[in-house]
């Protein structure tokens, strides 16, 4: 193993750094609309069917942008997320 050691003030400028790197990433916009694969990946499925009842269903907003291409909004998938969200030992307040 080995063992690094800096001075104090190095440390907490690279603290700093790290913070503002990690806020810049936070900054950064994401696309609205989105693949079959990344909306899948955020509702935590595997299957096309699943993601189509979703769509049926009308939980999530989608577009047909061509014949068998379809777009989700990334939005829509977040709000439902939140909607399905349950607060643990609430006890009833």
């Amino acid at each position: 193993m080995n063992v690094i050691t800096i001075t104090e003030e190095a440390f907490f400028e690279l603290v700093e750094q790290v913070v503002r790197r990690l806020q810049g990433q936070e900054n950064t916009t994401k696309p609205r609309w989105i693949s079959d694969t990344e909306a899948m990946e955020l509702l935590g499925i595997k299957s096309k069917s699943t993601l189509q009842q979703f769509r049926d269903s009308g939980s999530i907003t989608f577009s047909k942008v061509r014949h068998k291409v379809i777009l989700y909004d990334r939005q829509s998938i977040e709000h439902y997320i939140s909607r399905q969200a349950h607060n643990a030992f609430n006890n009833g307040r």
